[in-house]
């Protein structure tokens, strides 16, 4: 093959071959190739060349599926658990993150300018109801909670602002919850709510007759949540509300996953519709609130492959009304996640510091994201030092 040949063969800048792709959204389960063009997914199929790339990686023996949606974390100021995205998302297969109202109206555009635009993850938000943001004592002042500024700075960034967000309110009243609510109804978008019942506001009225089809209660699992009643079953009014449209999101953090409350709820079939991390300082530690791990702990508690992976991409894309993220559809943005199956004897811990033995663990080996790698733990995709030759920085 002459040079021009050759150069006009390689159709493909990157090429993961061999792998095994669990793109949900696709209904695709087995192994293919995934090829890559500038920052676009150009193909998937089984047995491309790896001629026709100009890098070719075997991801034999791995998982590759679309980049991972972690709908609940804190990377912005204020809140004094904020952690940066970059370094916390794309070891861990996490391409896209939502901060949860981190930033009030009052400081998002702060947050865009010194965050969002700065970092390599995709970040999105919920802007919180609360002007101030995530700042503790502010966080309990009603006259911080106007639906009108908040909803016009929602609507004002479409592109990175996908709703409202309500978070550790400790009065007796709704004024959180329907402050959210009213900004996500005027901005055309929806509201993420983690709440605490009180004698004065219940769970019960919370998802039935405060939250609307599509709006998000986080921290589902939690020991503060009655998913379950007295004698261990998910409450009929849960149901009720999941079948009205309202969603439930894992939200692990440092206290809102207990496994006595999510293995009961599992083994009756009340499964998340979103996993996500609510990952902070605080969440990153003991409770090993990371993607991969979370994602473990719903395996070892007796949930698939396939459908862990459901809950960390397409179903967060479509909750957030992001329909065009967590595939790998041909032309989607190439956000790709590699992971290994580990198996062996593992733990994982709980928010109550409870333990949790099973015999699988992911870890994420490779992450691709918008076509760059920018997360390879093991050198995949970089060739042995012995055979590179005089090298300077290899692309």
């Amino acid at each position: 093959m002459s040079a021009s040949e050759h150069q006009s063969a390689e159709r493909y800048d990157l090429l993961l071959k061999g792998g095994h792709v669990i793109d949900p959204a696709n209904q695709i389960d087995r192994t293919m190739d995934v090829a890559v063009t500038g920052n676009r997914i150009a193909a998937v199929a089984p047995d491309i060349p790896a001629s026709r790339a100009k890098k070719a990686v075997s991801v034999e023996g791995l998982i590759v599926t679309p980049g991972l949606i972690d709908i609940h974390t804190h990377v912005y100021g204020g809140y004094r658990g904020w952690m940066f995205p970059d370094e916390h998302a794309l070891p861990n297969g996490v391409t896209t993150v939502v901060d949860t109202g981190g930033a009030g109206w009052k400081k998002f555009e702060e947050f865009k300018d010194t965050i969002i635009a700065q970092s390599t993850t995709r970040v999105l938000a919920f802007i919180n109801i609360v002007g101030a943001g995530m700042l503790g004592a502010v966080e309990q002042d009603v006259s911080e909670m106007d639906p009108v500024p908040c909803a016009e700075m929602i609507a004002k960034y479409p592109d990175c602002v996908v709703g409202s967000k309500t978070a550790h309110f400790a009065g007796p009243g709704w004024e959180a919850v329907d402050g959210a609510v009213e900004a996500a109804r005027l901005s055309g978008t929806i509201t993420m709510i983690d709440f605490a019942p009180k004698p004065t506001r219940s769970y019960r009225e919370l998802i039935l007759e405060h939250m609307r089809p599509g709006d998000i209660h986080t921290h589902m699992y939690a020991q503060h949540i009655p998913l379950l009643n007295e004698q261990g079953k998910v409450n009929d009014y849960v149901r009720e509300a999941r079948a009205q449209g309202i969603i439930f999101d894992v939200g692990h953090g440092a206290g809102s996953l207990w496994f006595r409350i999510a293995v009961p709820a599992l083994q009756q079939g009340f499964v998340p519709d979103s996993i996500s991390t609510d990952l902070h300082k605080y969440s990153a530690f003991i409770p090993n609130a990371t993607m991969p791990v979370t994602m473990s702990k719903f395996l070892n508690m007796g949930m698939s492959l396939q459908e862990v992976v459901l809950r960390s991409t397409v179903n967060p894309a479509r909750v957030i009304r992001r329909p065009e993220l967590g595939t790998l559809n041909v032309g989607a943005e190439a956000d790709i996640a590699v992971f290994e199956v580990l198996r062996g004897d593992f733990g994982f811990v709980d928010s109550g510091h409870a333990k949790l033995r099973g015999n699988q663990r992911l870890q994420g080996v490779l992450t691709v994201r918008a076509g760059k790698i920018v997360w390879d733990l093991n050198g995949l995709s970089w060739p042995d030092w012995k055979t590179a030759g005089q090298y300077g920085v290899i692309q």
